[in-house]
């Protein structure tokens, strides 16, 4: 570790925007967060616009026009990816920002992390809200062996396959499998989960985590299927297992 470099600070945002619920960003984000803010400068983010309304709301005496934001994206290129990071080889910390949760988990963040480590660059991860570990706790389910398969298949019939491939990898392994999907696709995937699953397996639906409107249940495929529930738009995770 090349103690001239600076560090990479991984730091956790709340599960929803600033302003669009009654949480705010202290009742789930440790100080810890605020004081990395209060001297960091260089930030890397998803979205420029939705990460400065995030730095005011944790820390609003931060002076915005002093802030250098990358953008990190589907669109960035690889080798934006090594220019990013030469103000930590110039000895200044860098503040990875997450657009929602924790950085690098089901987050494009985790290819700068690599390249911090393949550098010698220290990488320092703060506490934060993880929507999947979150889920996951709430459900009841198997918390010492489990795979997260980020989004499933958009075309139905492979849907259907990884779908009934995860049952049977969580009978055989005892091992819990949870997934996301497109949020203005949730209801369709529940339609889809109820009429491809057996109905002993479990499914666990974890909507608007930490959100006012949270809502945490499971049940089986048998018993959702006497409950309706609208899940458009709402952020969620699933997870399934079969007993």
């Amino acid at each position: 570790m090349n103690t001239s470099f600076g560090k990479l600070y991984l730091i956790p945002c709340t599960l929803s925007n600033p302003g669009e619920t009654t949480v705010a960003p202290e009742d789930v984000l440790p100080h810890t967060v605020k004081r990395s803010i209060d001297f960091i400068d260089h930030f890397i983010v998803e979205n420029e616009k939705t990460a400065r309304r995030f730095i005011k709301s944790i820390h609003p005496e931060k002076k915005q026009p002093e802030l250098i934001l990358s953008l990190l994206n589907k669109h960035t290129e690889i080798a934006e990816h090594y220019e990013f990071i030469k103000p930590l080889l110039e000895g200044k910390n860098i503040g990875l920002l997450s657009e929602s949760g924790c950085p690098g988990i089901a987050d494009p963040g985790a290819v700068i992390v690599k390249i911090a480590h393949e550098k010698g660059i220290q990488v320092v991860p703060l506490v934060g809200p993880s929507s999947i570990l979150l889920a996951l706790m709430a459900s009841g389910m198997n918390g010492q062996s489990f795979a997260f398969n980020g989004y499933l298949p958009i075309d139905n019939q492979e849907k259907k396959n990884e779908l009934k491939h995860f049952e049977r990898l969580s009978l055989e392994r005892n091992q819990s499998q949870l997934f996301i999907e497109t949020p203005y696709r949730n209801n369709k995937l529940v339609e889809d989960l109820l009429q491809i699953l057996q109905p002993t397996t479990l499914l666990c639906i974890a909507c608007d985590i930490t959100l006012p409107t949270e809502y945490i249940k499971t049940k089986t495929i048998k018993e959702w299927k006497k409950n309706k529930v609208d899940l458009h738009k709402r952020p969620c995770i699933f997870i399934i297992h079969k007993m």
